[in-house]
């Protein structure tokens, strides 16, 4: 009979893996108190605001242009808050095969612009209503916010992209380095093929 001590089952194996697993997630403080982590909050913060207000009006003539700010609001905050999530968790780091920082340049690039679009147009055919004015005053504060963070992502990528070159310089530099001290290993493309060829009729005769 197998005793528990020495059974290769043991009943904590699985709630050890779960704890190892939940680990990683936790909160990053330094994003969050970070520029960009900042940005991020208010962004998701203002973009909610502005839904909010723009779900508000009841009566609408042209309606076009408050469906299409619901929808910039909407989604702004939808794909704004999924980053903040991914970001503030460092859940991006279990994905390395994504450019994080081209991803987040694109969504605040594009957020900026329809956002300046939105309020511009909401602006524009709205009926001086309240709710209408806050959704347009909450509207040109997250373009502001928005173009804000993609000057510094525009920074930030820039920076990866170099950091990136010189990563690939120094290996190619290392490996070079590595098959000249070794001179037992030649390439193809230096060895003299016909004199190879002479010295080895002369070998055979």
């Amino acid at each position: 009979m197998i005793s528990g001590a020495s059974s290769p089952y043991q009943p904590t194996t699985e709630p050890v893996s779960q704890r190892r697993g939940l680990a990683g997630l936790r909160c990053d403080p330094d994003y969050l108190r970070g520029a960009l982590g900042c940005l991020k909050v208010a962004q998701v913060v203002l973009a909610l605001i502005a839904f909010i207000c723009i779900e508000t009006i009841m009566e609408c003539s042209p309606c076009e242009g408050l469906y299409f700010f619901e929808f910039v609001s909407c989604s702004a905050f939808v794909v704004t808050g999924v980053l903040l999530i991914l970001f503030s968790l460092n859940l991006h780091m279990r994905i390395p095969q994504i450019n994080w920082n081209l991803t987040d340049l694109v969504n605040t690039g594009l957020s900026t612009f329809f956002f300046f679009i939105a309020s511009i147009v909401l602006a524009a055919l709205n009926h001086k209503t309240g709710a209408e004015i806050a959704a347009v005053i909450f509207g040109f504060l997250a373009t502001a916010a928005y173009a804000v963070n993609t000057f510094l992502a525009v920074q930030k990528w820039r920076v990866s992209l170099r950091q990136q070159s010189a990563n690939d310089y120094i290996r190619a530099r290392t490996e070079s380095r590595d098959v000249d001290s070794r001179p037992e290993i030649q390439r193809l493309d230096t060895i003299d093929f016909p004199r190879f060829r002479t010295l080895l009729s002369s070998l055979q005769m």
